[in-house]
């Protein structure tokens, strides 16, 4: 039998059957499924579409051009800079590109080499719930112990009671994501004020998975909690290029962050990927200094996507929160007489041509109501509108 670390990482995202056999992510289990049965794909949360053309022309131009060696192993320089100069821009930031901002493959690199230079193990790293299936990974591997703050459905805002209850003496991280996956929620200035005050007064590091920053919707903005007083020395601010520009696969990521958190990290991500997509960084970089009104404009598509799919799900007779932001829009199924999610989502290729995931995936805490399901609206117009109908034929 093949032993070791893997077992406890896979248990700890809940990768593991009933007999320890390793089993593939509930994403890719329900891309597979669509695949197998033909399907609309609502599940994983990947564009059916491609990013801006000036975007994916300047990759294929730096290609061409011989972008194709080892970058340096902290990015290119313009990548760099444009990182540098985006945070100023959009948030007031000053980051130096030299040495306070680490390129990365994806954000899922900077979450897990964040993790693991800055806990030891036995050290508790607290994270929101519904959680991100690889957060708990990384937690695992680096030896570390996941302490949960539950986001009550349906609107999952965070407490002080919960997150207070969350904290020990042992806690080192507070890991946070907002524009949160897979709720949809936009953490408000209150909710971030509170976790600022919490990792203040109990010297804690925050480390931000801030992937969809620019895609909330209106009356929306995300704030970064790195703008907080007090909060830029002990936060790693993270991002990346997949989601606001529709490539998910280049796996363009990056972190900033405080000079010598930064270099300890460093210290491990060297060791994990090395280095990545020479010739996407250049092209990220050129896309990070699209004009203002271009980027708001991506967030503002996605916004009217999410309405049109809510309004269908509301349509087939699901219960919906409204989502702030993000790929992702949460329905309950219980008004259709639905109690299990998971299942429901088993069955629904066959009973409306559709994928969903069950949000019980993102938890492992058996009182989450079960029937809530989470669908992705960053697919075409006609896609969303398709599935909804389609999912409206389940009533009929």
């Amino acid at each position: 039998m093949v032993d070791g670390t893997w077992r406890k990482v896979a248990k700890a995202a809940g990768l593991l059957d009933r007999n320890g056999v390793p089993t593939p992510t509930i994403f890719a289990r329900m891309s597979e499924l669509a695949a197998r049965t033909g399907a609309i794909n609502l599940g994983q949360g990947f564009p059916d579409t491609d990013g801006p053309a000036v975007v994916l022309e300047s990759a294929v131009d730096a290609i061409r051009s011989g972008a194709n060696q080892y970058p340096p192993g902290r990015g290119v320089a313009p990548l760099r800079q444009a990182i540098a100069r985006h945070q100023s821009r959009w948030y007031g930031m000053e980051p130096d590109p030299d040495t306070e901002i680490l390129v990365t493959a994806g954000a899922t690199e900077a979450l897990t080499a964040s993790i693991i230079a800055l806990t030891e193990p036995g050290d508790e790293v607290v994270v929101l719930e519904p959680i991100y299936d690889s957060y708990s990974a990384a937690i695992e591997m680096a030896g570390a112990v996941r302490r949960t703050v539950r986001l009550e459905w349906p609107e999952y805002r965070l407490t002080a009671e919960a997150l207070t209850a969350a904290v020990s003496g042992r806690t080192r991280l507070i890991l946070l994501n907002t524009p949160h996956n897979p709720t949809g929620r936009v953490l408000d200035r209150a909710e971030l004020d509170l976790v600022a005050a919490v990792a203040r007064e109990r010297g804690l590091i925050v480390v931000a998975d801030e992937v969809y920053e620019h895609l909330t919707f209106a009356p929306h903005r995300h704030t970064p909690i790195a703008t907080l007083p007090g909060m830029a020395e002990r936060t790693v601010t993270i991002s990346s290029a997949g989601k606001t520009f529709s490539v998910t696969g280049w796996k363009i990521g990056w972190l900033h962050a405080q000079r010598d958190i930064v270099d300890a990290i460093t210290a491990v991500k060297q060791f994990l990927t090395y280095v990545n997509g020479s010739p996407f960084q250049p092209a990220v970089a050129l896309g990070l200094g699209l004009p203002d009104d271009e980027i708001r404009a991506i967030g503002e598509d996605l916004g009217r996507r999410s309405t049109l799919l809510t309004e269908g799900l509301a349509a087939a007779g699901f219960g919906v929160r409204p989502s702030d932001g993000t790929y992702f829009v949460i329905a309950d199924a219980a008004p259709l007489g639905y109690t299990d999610g998971a299942a429901l989502c088993d069955d629904l290729p066959r009973l409306a041509g559709v994928v969903g995931v069950p949000v019980q995936a993102f938890s492992e805490n058996p009182s989450v109501p079960s029937s809530l399901v989470r669908f992705a609206c960053c697919k075409r117009p006609e896609v969303i509108a398709e599935a909804a109908g389609r999912l409206a034929g389940m009533r009929t």
